[in-house]
């Protein structure tokens, strides 16, 4: 099972890889990325059209299913994790998604008010923000 949800999500993340950044993009600083997510969910893009929500719980938390992008028809998609703002990035851990492996992101504030995200292996996506 974990193999499945692994492979899901991995399939996901190559998925968003096409998404680029707008010449107007405006990076957001680690202050303001805290103060933008904390308690709240970030919906990040699907190219198919749906959204894979995260909520960045207060404490350093983060959850996220991919029930509502559709993608819980393959496997159970859900895994939880750890976030952190280092510098003006915002960094997380999961349990199962990559092994553990820790990932991080610069965020950048787009003029049509969505974020695009630039993690830092070089995938990049589009994400809003909810509530």
């Amino acid at each position: 099972m974990r193999f499945r949800v692994c492979a899901v999500l991995g399939i996901f993340a190559l998925a968003t890889a096409g998404f680029a950044q707008s010449p107007g993009d405006t990076p957001i600083s680690g202050r303001d990325i805290k103060l933008l997510i904390e308690g709240r969910r970030i919906y990040l893009k699907v190219p198919a059209g749906g959204e894979f929500p995260l909520y960045y719980r207060p404490g350093g938390v983060v959850d996220g299913t991919g029930k509502a992008a559709g993608l819980g028809i393959f496997a159970r998609v859900s895994d939880e994790g750890k976030w952190w703002v280092s510098g003006d990035q915002l960094c997380q851990q999961w349990q199962t998604y990559e092994n553990g492996k820790r990932f991080c992101f610069r965020l950048y504030q787009r003029d049509d008010g969505q974020l695009s995200w630039h993690r830092d292996d070089g995938l990049k996506g589009l994400a809003r923000i909810g509530s």
